[in-house]
Formats: structure tokens, sequence, C-alpha cells
């Protein structure tokens, strides 16, 4: 508790400290950095005699010494200080300088030699004693700054060579340590060989780099070689007893990971890797934190550029609707608008421990934007009311779906009661509620549907299409492909069951899907949400298909086994609703290019509003009545280029009559928007 007087006294002393932070000069700090003070001053004094002596060639007459040497090292020490108090040198720790903090010096060395050049030639012939000498005011800059920089570089070697061996777990025995080559030489790797030399607790040692670019052979990065190519490695592997290769390339293609991977694998070389170069620089992981390569690193792409200016305009101060908040894409993209500094970010999901996962994941970030977590489902109107109500959104991204084939398959109703009428519900929320833009993530399943899956994000794209022109919100809708590593997605059941023993399941050898990193989905669909101007549905690029088949050896070889010896692939036949190759555009669909060169414009036709009304009112009638026939009958027509599996409506009766109690989901409102 704070008694009257102390928060002016305690706001005194809080902006004194903060004023002096700037310069590196807290009042916390000042013991801890007298010796560095002197150390400096030292120098400048040292360097200041030094110029003297080399203008006077060692020999100082007396009356300089007594008429302009005496008054002049007095200024020369304190403009000097403050030369680099300005340039925040004293920000600096010493034991993690390096050549980039070049300039601080830099410019600390010229301010004040241009100080004692105003002063040399400003001043007149009665103030002598402080005109010092041009020559001396060049030998005192060349001399001072390089000094106090060779010294703290001085005080990085020795925290690296010696203090570092204090560090809990040092290995002093190199025997210990695996013998290790970094593959890469660029910018990634020269941030991982800097943190790998100062790191000693690391069971690692690095003999040398190896890269592709044959004009770095022989350079040295951070006192780590580069050995050679990729082509030297079965005789650098034996030269050096190499036992493992560390990736450490920012952002290397699907390509250059399969040859690496099938060189290493060639010489029995176990291959981890580094985090992405976004994460570093973003703060999220070190370079230390090597792991083993993963199936994602093997599908990586080059990464998204993004046009930061318009969406710092787009989102910038704004409240921020994002539903399906806990799911895959929705959680990223929450943490991607972070980024932007919106206002608030509502994080509005019906899955209480998702939505706990992000809250808690947003909480622990260094950001502006207040993250509020909203318990709410979108198929229930009057609870999206009251939250469109309290805070008011600019935009709103719909990331809320049932989206697995096989089981949105046997739950027809719920499919259509989530994918189309919560869509519905929150679109036409947003269109009387004046929301900017309303941004629908949609898949490219919606295009020639065979599932009842994609057959509802199509119509819930017909509906944003339609809402379109009812409001002046700008609505459109984003497809793209699979995304790695999302829920229910293939690769976390091909690690599951890898790490069962086997056999990884299969539909079929052929089977080929798109792929792209949740990521790279996520930064996409802002930037189309940006880019809409309203009854747009934007297609991403998803790159090259992979066969799912090749996708299962592949994660087989990583977790250290054989393919078909060691763990089995077994093909289980393709399941319902699902389809060989997925689409991302039909024949009949003109395709336009966007300013992004990975976002493009599907000119779709919209459906005729009356018919899409007709449609949506019988869809409800059967939602209620639980009739699974009339639904897919319903969809086929609405959609004549889907190929629905129909089934009897007698049967369809039958089998609601007998499983409706079943039906209903306890977590979501039977009732359905009208």
């Amino acid at each position: 508790m704070k008694y009257a007087g102390q928060e002016s006294l305690s706001g005194k002393h809080s902006l004194w400290d903060r004023t002096m932070t700037q310069f590196g000069l807290s009042l916390a700090h000042l013991p801890a950095r007298r010796l560095q003070f002197l150390l400096d001053l030292s120098i400048f004094a040292g360097s200041f005699i030094a110029a003297y002596l080399l203008r006077f060639e060692f020999a100082i007459p007396d009356i300089i010494i007594e008429d302009g040497l005496n008054y002049q090292l007095p200024l020369v020490l304190f403009v000097q200080f403050l030369a680099m108090l300005i340039t925040g040198v004293y920000r600096f720790i010493w034991r993690y300088i390096s050549l980039r903090d070049l300039h601080a010096f830099v410019y600390a060395s010229i301010i004040s030699a241009v100080f004692f050049l105003i002063l040399r030639l400003g001043l007149p012939e009665q103030a002598q004693p402080f005109r010092i000498p041009i020559s001396v005011i060049c030998i005192n800059a060349l001399l001072a700054f390089p000094s106090v920089l060779t010294v703290r570089l001085l005080r990085r070697v020795l925290y690296e060579r010696y203090e570092k061996r204090i560090h809990p777990g040092y290995e002093t025995n190199k025997s210990q340590k695996k013998t290790t080559l970094l593959i890469g030489a660029g910018r990634a790797g020269v941030l991982a060989a800097g943190e790998l030399a100062g790191r000693g607790n690391l069971k690692i040692h690095v003999v040398g780099f190896v890269d592709d670019d044959a004009s770095k052979r022989n350079a040295v990065i951070n006192g780590i070689r580069v050995l050679g190519t990729t082509d030297d490695l079965k005789t650098l592997v034996n030269t050096h007893q190499v036992e493992q290769v560390v990736i450490t390339i920012a952002r290397p293609t699907r390509q250059a990971m399969d040859q690496i991977i099938q060189k290493c694998d060639a010489l029995g070389l176990k291959v981890r890797i580094i985090p992405g170069l976004f994460d570093i620089l973003e703060g999220a992981v070190r370079t230390t934190r090597i792991r083993d390569v993963q199936i994602e690193d093997l599908l990586g792409r080059p990464p998204v550029k993004l046009d930061h200016d318009q969406l710092g305009g787009f989102l910038r101060g704004k409240v921020v609707m994002v539903t399906g908040a806990g799911g895959s894409i929705g959680s990223e993209l929450v943490r991607q608008l972070a980024r932007f500094s919106p206002t608030k970010i509502l994080m509005v999901e019906r899955s209480e421990p998702a939505l706990f996962e992000i809250g808690r994941d947003m909480n622990h970030r260094d950001i502006t934007t207040e993250c509020l977590s909203v318990m709410a489902d979108v198929t229930d109107e009057n609870r999206m009311r009251q939250v469109f109500e309290a805070w008011r959104p600019h935009l709103v991204f719909h990331a809320a779906a049932h989206k697995h084939v096989p089981l949105m398959e046997s739950n027809v109703g719920e499919t259509i009661k989530n994918n189309v009428f919560g869509t519905q519900t929150l679109g036409r929320l947003a269109g009387e509620y004046r929301c900017q833009s309303f941004v629908l993530v949609s898949t490219d399943k919606a295009v020639n549907p065979t599932s009842i899956m994609g057959a509802s994000k199509r119509v819930a794209e017909l509906v944003t299409q339609d809402l379109n022109k009812q409001y002046t919100t700008r609505y459109l809708a984003v497809r793209f492909g699979n995304v790695l590593g999302s829920t229910g997605s293939v690769i976390p059941i091909f690690r599951d069951q890898i790490q069962r023993g086997g056999p990884v399941t299969v539909t079929h050898p052929d089977m080929k899907r798109y792929f792209m990193t949740i990521p790279e989905a996520s930064q996409l669909v802002i930037q189309a949400g940006a880019m809409g101007q309203g009854g747009e549905i934007f297609i991403l690029d998803m790159g090259k298909e992979v066969k799912i088949a090749d996708l299962a050896s592949k994660m087989i070889s990583l977790s250290g086994f054989r393919p078909s010896e060691d763990i089995e692939i077994v093909f289980t036949g393709m399941r319902p609703g699902e389809k060989l190759y997925e689409e991302l555009s039909t024949s009949g669909e003109n395709i336009s290019k966007t300013k992004h060169p990975k976002i493009y414009i599907g000119e779709f036709a919209p459906s005729s509003q009356a018919v899409l009304s007709e449609a949506l009112n019988k869809f409800r009638e059967d939602c209620r009545e639980f009739n699974e026939a009339e639904l897919r009958e319903g969809l086929s027509k609405l959609l004549p280029e889907s190929n629905l599996t129909l089934i009897s409506k007698k049967k369809s009766r039958q089998d609601s009559k007998s499983s409706s109690p079943a039906i209903v989901s306890p977590t979501t409102s039977p009732s359905l928007p009208s």
C-alpha cells in the first residue's frame, strides 16, 4: 500500500532512473560501473597525452603543458565521456560486445572531434589554453575510441575463454563432446557459430563449416573454418571423425533439405537443425536450441514477404476478433496479429482447454496488445451478439469450423450448423455492427467438393459473398490446403503411429496433398484480409503437391527407422469424402494475380440470393429433423459441381430416430439462427 506523498516521491525517482537508464547509468548500476568509468577515463587521458607526445616527438615544451595540456585534459575527459553517454556505449554489456556495436564508438569519436575542432576554429586568441591543435585532435580521436573498444573486446575474449568454464555442465574433455559439422555459413550460421563459441556447456565440438558457396572455402567465421562443400562431406567425415551435422541454414528449401538428408543418411550421420532464423530474431528461441530434423523442415518453403505498411494500417489500433482462436490456424492468427499492435484481440473459442492454452501463451509474450479470452460458440447468436455489443470489433477473422473429413461424413447436421450457420450468424452480426472486414478461413476441399466438410465450406463461401451485397462490411474468404501439424492432420497421426512402433497407415499409394506451414498460412490470411475490397475469394499459392506415401517414408527415416523394414506402411483404402488429389481452383474459374506473389483471386460466380436463401431454410429444417439424406441432396442441388455420396432417405430417417439423442452435442446449442 502507498501512503500519501509516497507516489510523488516514487515518481521522481522513477523519472530520474528512467532518464539515466537511457544512457546506461541507472542508480542500481552505478556501483558496478565505477571501474568501467575509471578505466575509460584513464584511456582517454592516456590517449590525449600520447597524442601530444606524438605531436611534439615525445618532447612536449613546458609552456604547452602549463598553458595548454593542464587546461585541456579535464575538458577532453568530460566531452569524450559525454559523447560515450550520448551514443549509448554504456548500454552495452562488455562480455557481449561485438563489431556490430562499432558504430556507437565511431559516432562518439566524431562528436568529440567535431566539438574540439569548433573550439579550435571558433575561439579567439585570448582563449588559447582551450584551443587544441588540430593534429592532436585527429591523433587523439584515432587513439582514444579504438582503445576503449579494444578493452571491451578483450573482456569478451577473456569471458569466453575462461569464465564460461565455471558454468555447470562444462565439459573440459573434448572426447565427451560430439564432433560436429555446421552446414550453412550464412547469416543463421554466423549466429549459431557465435552462440556456440560462447557456450562451453554444450556437448558439441564444432570442427568446421560446410557451405556450397565455393567462395567461402577456408574462410573463418567466429573462429570456425569453412572446410568445403556438401560434396566433400565423405572426406570431411573420415578426416575429422564427424559424428553429426547441424543444419544452420535460415530457410532451407525442400530440395536442399532432401539432398542434405540423403547424403548424411548414406554416411550414417545424425542430422540436426537449429530453429528458424525468424524465431531466433524474434527472440522466441536461441540458436543453441538444436533439435532433430522434423518432417516440417523437409517441407519448408521460402519465408512469406508481408507488406508491413499495409498490415500496419489495416490492424494498428483496431479491435480484432478471431473465432476458433484455440485451433491450429486460429491460435497462430492471434500470434501473428499481435505483431502489428491492434488495440485488442478477442480470442473467441468454445473449447475451454484450447482457450486456456492460447490465453496462457499470449500472456507470456512481450506484446502491447490486450488479448481477451472469450468463451463463446459462434452458433449461439445471443452470446455472439453480446460479444459484439461489448467490444465492437473492427475486424473479424472467422476460423471456427468442423474440419475433419471422415468425422463430418457421419455428423452432417452438426457440420452444417457450425460451418454454414455459424458463418451466417457471425457474418450477419459483423454487418449489423458495421465491422470493417470479415475474413472467412476456407479450404481447398471447397473446390468440386466430394465431402460434407468441403461442401459446407463452399456454402459458407456463398453465404459470405451474399452478405457482401447486404452490408457495408467487406466480406471475403481465403482458401488454402493442408497445414503442417494441425490438429487431426496426417503428420501428428503418422508421428504417433511411429512412436507406437507402426504400422503407418496411408489411404492410397497415389494420394497427394498440398502442404503449408501454419505461420505461413496465417500470415497470408491476414495479408489477404488487408488486400480485400469485398466479395473476393482469395487462393493461396500452396506450391507443389506432396505424395502422402513419400511423406510417411521420410517421417519413418527421420525417426531413425527403415521404411517397410523396421516400420511397415499399410495402405487402408480411401475413406468416405476423400479425394486422391486436392484442387485449389476449378477448370471453369478464372484466377487472377494480385500484387502479392503467393495470393490469387478466384473469379467465383456467387449463388442467386433467392436460391441460397431457399436452400438455407431447407437446411435448417433438415438439421432440426436430423435428416442426413435430405441434407446431402440439398447440398448436391445447391452445388452442382459437387460429388457427394447420397444415401436412402428412408434409411436416414430410421437412423436418425435411433440415434438422434446422441447427435446433439452438449456443448453446442441445438437451436439454429432464424
